[in-house]
């Protein structure tokens, strides 16, 4: 498994093994014993996701209002995605800026996301389907969502793709608005709170 740093702290690229043979491949996306040894902590998973999406469909950004926050591990197990990490982390060195993965079920390439950082992927093929590992269960009320499009943070999302958007991410609140209502989470909390995960 190779494992990468990204541009937002925290955040990280896995890269794992695939064990070709007559019969197909087999891969291992998640390997907690190897993630602890790079990482530095567990990753307990309380709920897994499927998600199913056309070409096109924009999921995001969003994420777990903090406490609890929610860490996440995500990969595709079918088609192709862009992949987007956001450090919407108030006090980070990097608040503001992403770093983007693209996903894809030829190298199961998968990334994690700490407690406190946007989350956003738009599908690039049909029948893309992303799994979700996350470190705590779903609760509506504690999620939020950012503006996908919002121009501070210029995400760079291809442009001669029709996006498919819910109609929630599509009346999403900038980051500037979410910081004025005080809705984004504390770098400090969210590095204190995933150190003692």
């Amino acid at each position: 498994m190779h494992v990468r740093e990204l541009a937002v702290p925290g955040s990280y690229e896995f890269t794992p093994e695939l064990f070709p043979d007559r019969r197909g491949v087999f891969v291992s996306p998640m390997q907690g014993s190897l993630f602890r040894s790079r990482i530095g902590h567990e990753f307990h998973v309380a709920q897994t996701n499927l998600s199913h999406s056309s070409r096109g469909v924009l999921r995001g950004i969003h994420f777990t209002t903090a406490p609890p926050g929610q860490a996440k591990y995500v990969y595709c197990a079918h088609g192709r995605a862009l992949d987007f990490v956001v450090d919407i982390r108030v006090g980070s060195p990097t608040f503001g800026k992403w770093d983007c993965v693209e996903l894809d079920a030829q190298s199961f390439r998968a990334v994690y996301l700490p407690i406190g950082v946007g989350h956003t992927f738009l599908a690039l093929e049909d029948d893309t389907m992303m799994s979700y590992l996350m470190s705590t269960s779903y609760v509506p009320e504690l999620e939020q969502a950012i503006d996908p499009f919002d121009p501070t943070l210029a995400l760079p999302w291809p442009k001669e793709i029709e996006f498919i958007v819910s109609d929630r991410d599509r009346v999403a609140m900038s980051l500037n608005e979410a910081l004025e209502k005080g809705l984004l989470p504390k770098y400090e909390e969210c590095v204190d709170q995933q150190v003692g995960a």
